[in-house]
C-alpha cells in the first residue's frame, strides 16, 4: 500500500490554522502561606476539645440532677410544644466552653479606636457569667480594628468636616433614600466612588452587612446559580440564600475545583428541566478577613471569561488597603475593572466611617435603586457619616491633604510587611499574602486562646482572638489587623510581647 502524499498547500493551511488557533492564556499562581503545624499539635487540639466536651457533659448531667444550678436562659415548661429558641450545640458550647474564656471577648472600650485604646477594665467574681466594672482605664496599642489607613479620628480634615456636615444636615434623615433621605452629600458620595473604583455609576446603603444581604436577591433568582468560595463572609452566604438561587461552594482560592464547578453547571444546567441557568455568578472577596488571604482574581476572571459567568466581588478589606493608589485588588493585579460585573465594598476598614456601596454599569445601579430592600427601606446613611467617606477618600485620591493619602497608604504598607515578616522569623505560623494587612497567627488549642489574648494585655496589647465556630475545630488563631497609624515602635513592642508569649505558650509551631 502506498502512502498518499500531503500537499504542500494543505500542509500550509493545517499550519496557519495551528497560528490563528487562539491559545489559552497563561495561567496565575497565586503565592500565599497556609503552613501546617505537627501532627502532634493537631492530636492535642482534638484531645483538648475531647475532654472539654466530656467535662461539659458532665456538669450538664449535674445540672439535670440538681446538684448544680444553671444561669442560662431555659425554656419554659409552657412552650416545650414550639420550636426551641436555644439549639441544642450551640447551647451547649456557649456554657460550657466559650463562657469559661468570654473575658477575652466583648472588651468595652473609650475613646478612639486608633493606633492605641482605652480599655475599661473589669472582673469576675463567678466564673465569666457576670462582669462588673473595676474603675480602671489602661491603654493599650491596638492589634484588632479594621482601621487600616487611620482615619479613625477626632482631629484633623475628616473630622472637621464631619462636623460642618452635622451642623448642615442634622444628625439623620429619618428617611430611606427613595423618599426623603437622599442628601446632596449622598449624592456626591456615589458619584465619587463610581469615580474612584472606575465604574459608570455607584449607589450607598447605611450598612455594609446589608449591602450584600439585600442586594444579591436583586441580582440572581432562583433560575440562577451561585457559585461561592466556601470562606465568604456571612452576609455574602446570607444574601445568597434570600435570593433563592442554586448555590455552589467551592474550596478557598482552588481554582481547579472552581473550573470543575463551573464545567458541570454548564453541562448539566438547572435541576430536574437541565435548561441553561439564567445567570451564573461567582462570589469572592478581594481579602478574606479570617485567612488574610487575597483572591486569585486573574485566574477568576479567566475562568469567568472561558465559562460566561458574571462576577460579584466583595472588596470590604481591599479597597482602599491594597493597590499603589488605593483601588484595592483589581489595581493591586494589574487587571481591568471592566472584567468585574459587580463591585461591592464597604467604609468601615479604610474610611473609618460607616457604610457600603455597589459599583457597577448604569443600567444595573439604576435596577438596584428601583428593586433593593437597602435603598428602598432602610433609612439613608447619616450625612455626617458620608462626609466622613467623601473626605477619607478625597485625601486617598490625592484630591485634599496633599500627599496625605499617599503617605498613609506607603506607611500601611511598609507596616503590614514588617509585621508579618517578624511573626515568622520569630517561629509561628502566619496565613495569608504579604500584601495582605490581616495577619493571622495560628494558636490551635483552645485552652491557649484566651491565654493569649490575656497574656498580650499584660504586655500593653489589646488583641483580637478568634475560634469555633467563626473557625474550624482545629483552626483558632489571633487577627492582627495593621493600621497606617502605627508606629514603628508600635509594631516592634508587639513583636516583642508575641515573641515573649509565644515561648511561654509554646505557638512557635515552625521553630
Amino acid at each position: 500500500m502506498k502512502q498518499g502524499k500531503v500537499s504542500t498547500s494543505t500542509t500550509d493551511s493545517m499550519a496557519s490554522s495551528a497560528k490563528s488557533k487562539p491559545q489559552e492564556p497563561e495561567r496565575f499562581e497565586l503565592q500565599e502561606a497556609f503552613d501546617e503545624p505537627p501532627a502532634h499539635i493537631y492530636l492535642a487540639t482534638w484531645v483538648s476539645y475531647f475532654i472539654l466536651t466530656i467535662m461539659g457533659h458532665l456538669r450538664d448531667f449535674l445540672v439535670t440532677t440538681g446538684l448544680e444550678k444553671s444561669r442560662l436562659p431555659q425554656e419554659l415548661p409552657k412552650l416545650k410544644d414550639f420550636p426551641p429558641l436555644y439549639r441544642d450545640f450551640e447551647s451547649f458550647y456557649t456554657r460550657n466552653l466559650y463562657r469559661r474564656i468570654r473575658d477575652g471577648w466583648n472588651r468595652p472600650i473609650c475613646g478612639l479606636p486608633g493606633a492605641h485604646l482605652t480599655l475599661k477594665e473589669r472582673a469576675s467574681d463567678d466564673n465569666n457569667w457576670t462582669f462588673y466594672f473595676t474603675g480602671e482605664e489602661n491603654d493599650y496599642i491596638n492589634m484588632g480594628s479594621y482601621n487600616y489607613l487611620g482615619f479613625a479620628e477626632n482631629k484633623g480634615t475628616c473630622a472637621d468636616t464631619a462636623c460642618d456636615a452635622l451642623y448642615k444636615y442634622g444628625i439623620a434623615s429619618g428617611s430611606p433614600r427613595a423618599e426623603l433621605g437622599t442628601y446632596s452629600v449622598h449624592t456626591e458620595l456615589e458619584e465619587l466612588v463610581a469615580r474612584f473604583v472606575g465604574k459608570e455609576a455607584a449607589v450607598t446603603f447605611g450598612m455594609g452587612f446589608a449591602t450584600n444581604s439585600t442586594n444579591i436577591p436583586v441580582l440572581v433568582d432562583k433560575n440562577c446559580l451561585i457559585v461561592s468560595d466556601e470562606l465568604n463572609h456571612t452576609s455574602l452566604v446570607l444574601g445568597a440564600r434570600l435570593s433563592g438561587a442554586k448555590i455552589r461552594v467551592f474550596k478557598h482560592n482552588d481554582m481547579g475545583h472552581l473550573e470543575s464547578v463551573l464545567r458541570r453547571a454548564v453541562v448539566d444546567g438547572q435541576p430536574r428541566t437541565h435548561r441553561p441557568w439564567h445567570k451564573i455568578l461567582i462570589c469572592v472577596e478581594g481579602v478574606y478577613s479570617m485567612e488574610g488571604s487575597l483572591v486569585n482574581l486573574p485566574e477568576v476572571i479567566r475562568l469567568k471569561k472561558k465559562y460566561k459567568a458574571y462576577l460579584y466581588l466583595d472588596e470590604a478589606h481591599s479597597i482602599g488597603a491594597l493597590g499603589k493608589t488605593g483601588r484595592g485588588v483589581c489595581e493591586h493585579y494589574g487587571v481591568s475593572v471592566d472584567d468585574v460585573d459587580i463591585m461591592m465594598g464597604t467604609f468601615t476598614k479604610s474610611f473609618g466611617s460607616a457604610g457600603g456601596y455597589i459599583a457597577s454599569s448604569k443600567q444595573v445601579i439604576e435596577g438596584l435603586k428601583r428593586r433593593s430592600h437597602g435603598h428602598n427601606y432602610a433609612a439613608s446613611m447619616s450625612p455626617a457619616v458620608a462626609q466622613q467617606v467623601v473626605t477619607s477618600m478625597k485625601i486617598i485620591m490625592g484630591e485634599a491633604g496633599g500627599n496625605e493619602g499617599q503617605r498613609r497608604l506607603k506607611a500601611l504598607a511598609d507596616n503590614a510587611k514588617h509585621f508579618r515578616q517578624g511573626m515568622k522569623k520569630l517561629g509561628f505560623i502566619v496565613y495569608g499574602n504579604d500584601a495582605s494587612p490581616i495577619v493571622p497567627m495560628l494558636i490551635f488549642m483552645p485552652a491557649k486562646i484566651v491565654t493569649f489574648s490575656r497574656e498580650m494585655k499584660k504586655r500593653g496589647v489589646a488583641v483580637v482572638v478568634v475560634g469555633f465556630p467563626a473557625t474550624s475545630i482545629v483552626g483558632s488563631r489571633s487577627r492582627f489587623c495593621l493600621s497606617a497609624s502605627h508606629t514603628r515602635e508600635d509594631i516592634d513592642k508587639t513583636l516583642a510581647a508575641c515573641d515573649d508569649v509565644g515561648d511561654l505558650l509554646g505557638l512557635k509551631y515552625k521553630s
